[in-house]
């Protein structure tokens, strides 16, 4: 992130004697990236390393990895999310639906928050939620943040956190880069804030609310994704939320998706237009997160909204439909419906979408959908996403055209 935080007590000079507790040393950790060349955060604990484990790490009672489906052809999928049942805490409830050599891309349906002296690291990847649905906390080493529908978590890795839902259930969309996720920079300009010509606006962003150090002993579970998806427990002798004090450009922030603030055009544009973050050195590695959100369609006289039929040929194409009015996709998706096109095969509108779509030339559109594009990065269905796909959906534009005729 470009925007520097400094929270609770903390030394004005790294690395230097600093007491938060009278007596007590305040230890210091570095939470950085690229090795230590890239964006950091430094974190004072009270009184203890976080190394100090209790007992020896154990095998976790639940994994993450992902598990190719046994299917052998070359085709476009479309996974019913919404038909994946709500069940367990976030973690155990979290099912990977797509992946690839640094992406994953995962829904998770809990029913009740995780255990108060549980929490969750993701050791291999960083972290971008999506709320499709429900409400709660987001409780970090760095603080809390309040969720709601529509809101995006960013989650750096190794950040120790817990989910607290305040809600019945909850509905999530989990985006992992082996990459950072951050806005792109070249909505940046050399100060580190965002163009006067971008859809988002740096300051848009839910930091943290700190929450004084939890100073207590006790046995507390730390369970971290690493190898694949591989979940290893530690035990620690001391609550892990016992940060006096941070400042760096590392931390958790909340983003709402309306916050990106479409940019329209007379005609039809490409989706890089709605890009809200990426993860890697797009566009040559990594991910772009683009958000749908309702805007005006063209108002050029002869516009045809409807996107046109593309093969991206150096990108795989997913899209998360929040909302079920996608007018290219009218009645084929539903609330919660992924769609995977490979770049390999071209994919396009269905039916007479773009016939009908010149009837909302200059009219507000009400879409709402997550889209994630790789880049030179192919990606495969999971048995969890084969499991919940429409089978027939490769043929989905034939028989679309089927029922308004063929010439």
């Amino acid at each position: 992130m470009s925007v520097i935080v400094k929270k609770g007590k903390i030394s004005a000079i790294p690395h230097t004697e600093f007491y938060a507790v009278e007596k007590v040393l305040a230890l210091e950790e570095i939470h950085g990236t690229y090795g230590f060349s890239g964006p950091y955060t430094r974190k004072l604990h009270v009184r203890a390393y976080p190394t100090e484990q209790l007992q020896p790490p154990v095998k976790a009672d639940y994994d993450l990895v992902s598990r190719v489906a046994l299917v052998d052809v070359l085709q476009p999928y479309h996974i019913l999310s919404s038909e994946v049942p709500f069940e367990a805490c976030p973690m155990k409830s979290r099912k990977p639906i797509l992946f690839g050599t640094s992406t994953i891309i995962s829904i998770s349906k809990p029913v009740h928050s995780m255990s108060p002296n549980t929490f969750f690291r993701n050791g291999e990847k960083h972290e971008a939620y999506y709320v499709q649905d429900g409400t709660g906390e987001l409780k970090t080493e760095y603080g809390s943040i309040s969720f709601r529908k529509g809101l995006y978590l960013i989650i750096p890795k190794g950040t120790i956190y817990q989910i607290e839902l305040t809600s019945k259930n909850a509905y999530f969309l989990i985006m992992e880069s082996i990459y950072p996720v951050e806005f792109p920079p070249h909505y940046m300009n050399k100060a580190g804030q965002a163009t006067l010509m971008a859809p988002v606006v740096e300051t848009e962003i839910d930091v943290p609310m700190f929450q004084e150090p939890i100073d207590k002993s006790g046995e507390y579970f730390i369970d971290i994704k690493h190898d694949g998806g591989h979940v290893t427990r530690l035990t620690l002798d001391h609550h892990p939320f016992d940060i006096a004090g941070w400042e760096g450009a590392v931390y958790p922030f909340g983003f709402d998706i309306k916050n990106h603030h479409g940019i329209a055009r007379e005609i039809h544009t490409a989706p890089p237009v709605h890009q809200t973050f990426q993860a890697g050195n797009v566009p040559f590695n990594g991910i772009s997160i683009c958000s749908f959100v309702s805007q005006m369609e063209g108002w050029h006289p002869k516009d045809v909204a409807a996107p046109f039929a593309h093969s991206n040929v150096d990108s795989d194409e997913v899209m998360f439909f929040s909302s079920s009015d996608y007018g290219a996709r009218e009645g084929v998706i539903k609330e919660g419906s992924i769609t995977f096109h490979p770049g390999s095969i071209p994919h396009s509108p269905h039916g007479d979408s773009a016939l009908r779509s010149m009837n909302d030339r200059g009219k507000m559109n009400k879409r709402l959908a997550v889209m994630v594009d790789t880049y030179f990065e192919s990606i495969r269905v999971t048995d969890h996403g084969y499991k919940y796909s429409d089978k027939d959906y490769s043929m989905s534009w034939y028989k679309a055209k089927s029922k308004i005729g063929s010439r």
